[in-house]
This record gives structure tokens, sequence and C-alpha cells, in this order.
């Protein structure tokens, strides 16, 4: 990798609208995460309708990543990318990624020397959005570095009592002897948590055959009640048909009964009055003699 190009990579993707900052230091280093993000950020730049695996965790999903990059850009864009070197995603990554961009930025500026106003306009807001992501990325490490140096100040803060700390364990003469017993105790304990939780596994797989032989057993039972239940809606009660006559009757019986109190009523009524006649005459003829 050479500093032009590094610095010709920058500038192209900064004028694309690459939203995060690119310095010689994210390179000297393997980075793959950054690699695999401007390689996704390129290819969705010239293709947004790209289907391409996001998946970058394993070693076996970063092949494949790289191995769809190159693939795609290959059917796609007639570019060749050495996937070896982008999988090394170092300084030699620069070039293979710098084929994308340069291809992207040449189409980009020949299609602003057409003069229309509208790429002007397109051009102005992709600064302003830059000079934006500039401004938003300064921010963050402006607050990066206060957190951190309230952190160190922290820190730096605690040398005096972690000073005479650290003397104190270095002027101590380690004892081999106990520290192997030390180890060698947490050893046992360990392994004795793990017979402990393996038997706990086993019981647990004990108790959830169990379980399932209940839970089996429980719906063989519900089945056959529910058979039942069926069978017992279905059968007639055999003192149905006498309870049918007899309700029968009972309805009779009850009409007849509401007809006779009715009468009766009626007739009780009739017979106040006459006796209440008769004894206002009572008194007429008392009174008249």
């Amino acid at each position: 990798m050479s500093y032009r190009d590094l610095r010709n990579f920058t500038e192209m993707m900064r004028a694309l609208g690459y939203p995060r900052l690119i310095s010689m230091e994210n390179f000297r280093t393997p980075n793959f995460q950054l690699v695999a993000e401007i390689l996704a950020w390129l290819v969705n730049r010239y293709d947004p309708s790209a289907d391409l695996p996001t998946e970058v965790d394993t070693e076996q999903d970063r092949v494949i990543f790289i191995k769809s990059i190159a693939q795609f850009m290959a059917t796609k864009a007639h570019v060749k990318l050495n996937t070896k070197k982008l999988y090394m995603a170092d300084g030699h990554a620069v070039k293979e990624l710098l084929k994308i961009s340069s291809l992207l930025y040449t189409a980009m500026t020949t299609h602003q020397k057409s003069g229309l106003s509208e790429d002007t306009s397109t051009q102005k807001n992709m600064e302003l959005s830059v000079k934006s992501t500039d401004l938003k990325a300064c921010r963050q490490l402006a607050s990066e570095i206060t957190a951190r140096g309230a952190k160190l100040h922290e820190l730096l803060g605690r040398e005096v009592e972690l000073r005479d700390l650290r003397r104190t364990a270095l002027s101590q003469t380690v004892d081999i002897e106990e520290l192997e017993r030390g180890i060698a105790s947490s050893i046992s304990a360990v392994k004795t948590e793990i017979e402990r939780v393996q038997q706990m596994l086993g019981n647990l797989g004990g108790d959830e055959a169990s379980l399932e032989v209940k839970i089996e057993n429980k719906r063989q039972e519900l089945e056959r009640n529910q058979k039942r239940l069926r069978s017992l809606a279905n059968v007639r009660p055999a003192y149905m048909d006498e309870y049918e006559r007899v309700e029968v009757d009972l309805q009779k019986q009850y009409s007849v009964y509401v007809e006779k109190h009715c009468h009766l009523s009626y007739l009780e009524h009739q017979l106040d009055l006459v006796n209440e006649a008769e004894h206002h005459e009572h008194e007429v003829c008392t009174y008249l003699h």
C-alpha cells in the first residue's frame, strides 16, 4: 500500500459520500470489519438491489462474503478483485477497494461534467452530507476523548494506593507449592461443580422422560373421558318416557288448578258482597224499629 493510493481512496470515498472517516491508521493492521463495511457500502452504491450476505463473524462467513463480493463485481461491473488481498484486510486491500471506488468516482465525475443543474445540486447535497458527517464524527471523537480522559484521570488518582499494593505484592516471595495447591484445589472445585451440573442434567433428562409419560397418560385418560361423555350424551335414560308423560299430565292438572282457583276467588268475592248487603239491610231494619 502506498500513501498515494490511500490518499486517492480516502478522497474518492469522501466524494462518494461515505459516512465514516478513513485514515492510514485504519489499514496498518488487519481490520476486516472496516473492509467488509466499505465493500458492502460500495456494492450497495453500485446496485442498491444487490443481495449479499451480511454475516462476517466466523471465518467461513468472511470467506463467503468476500467470494460473493468478487463474483458480483466480476459479473455486474467486469471488475476482477483479488479475494486473497481483500481477506487480508490491511494495506493490500486498499488497492482492491480502489478498483471499485475509482469506478464509481469516474461515473460520478463523468455525470457531473454533463453540466446538468440537477447533477450540480446533487453534488452540493453530497458535499453538505459529507461535511455534516465529518462534523458528527468530530463531535463523537471529542466526546470519546473527554470520556477517556476522565477515566484516565480517575485511574491516575488511584495510582498512589495501587503503587503500595503493587510493591507489597512484588516484594512477597511466591511459594510454588502453595500456588500449586491452590491451583489444584481450584481445579478440583471446578471438576466437582462440573460433575454436579452433569448429574443435574442427567436428572433433568429423567424428569423430562417421566413428565412426558405422565402427560401421555393424562392425554389418554382425557380422550377416554371425552369418548365416555359423548356416549352418555347420546344415551336416553330409561325413565325419560315416564318423566315426559308425567310432565304433560302435570301441565294439564296445573291448568285445571288455575281455573278452579279463579272460580273459587270469584265465588268468595260474591259471597263477601252478599254478606255485606245482608249486614247493611239488618242494620237498617234495626234502626227503623
